[in-house]
């Protein structure tokens, strides 16, 4: 018999049954294999602005923490590259971002966006990380989306936000199949 997806997410529209936590993480993984990057990242970027969920610099500064140096570095790298000099420099000012300014002062010249190496990325903490992607997402909302779309290629990362997270991914990736 073959893979049915759209039955298996029809259990997540209205969110009428909740299954186990353990056959959400099943559902996620066939979904996530199944479905394009940018469907996942738009179901990723609905968890992100979801109430029922933490909020978003949280959930950023979470993923971070689980991630490797590598994937540290390409999501700071997707925040730094959507912040603009300004938004950027209004960071630094506030002294919010910890140690990501004397990385930055290395870096910073010429008005492109820095780039951080994974060694630079794992240098900072998941908290510094939530006031980045926080003061990120209050200056340009679009950073969620960005930030989704990163994680659509990360699935396995995803799954350390927990059933809840993962349950609203489900839900939205349903609508957007059902449409």
């Amino acid at each position: 018999m073959a893979f049915d997806l759209g039955n298996l997410l029809q259990q997540y529209l209205g969110g009428a049954t909740t299954p186990s936590p353990q056959h959400v993480d099943n559902h996620f993984d066939q979904a996530s294999q199944r479905v394009g990057g940018d469907l996942l990242g738009s179901a990723l970027s609905a968890v992100f602005r979801s109430d029922q969920t933490p909020a978003f610099g949280q959930m950023a500064g979470q993923l971070f923490g689980q991630s490797n140096p590598n994937q540290q570095a390409g999501m700071l790298n997707t925040i730094l590259a959507g912040m603009g000099p300004a938004v950027l420099g209004s960071l630094l000012n506030k002294g919010g971002a910890g140690g990501l300014g004397g990385l930055l002062g290395q870096l910073s010249g010429g008005g492109a966006a820095p780039q951080l190496t994974p060694a630079q990325a794992s240098q900072l903490t998941p908290e510094q990380v939530q006031v980045i992607a926080s003061h990120a997402e209050q200056a340009d909302p679009s950073i969620v989306d960005q930030l989704g779309s990163f994680y659509a290629e990360h699935p396995a990362l995803v799954k350390t936000l927990g059933t809840a997270a993962l349950s609203i991914a489900l839900a939205k990736i349903a609508e957007q199949q059902r449409a």
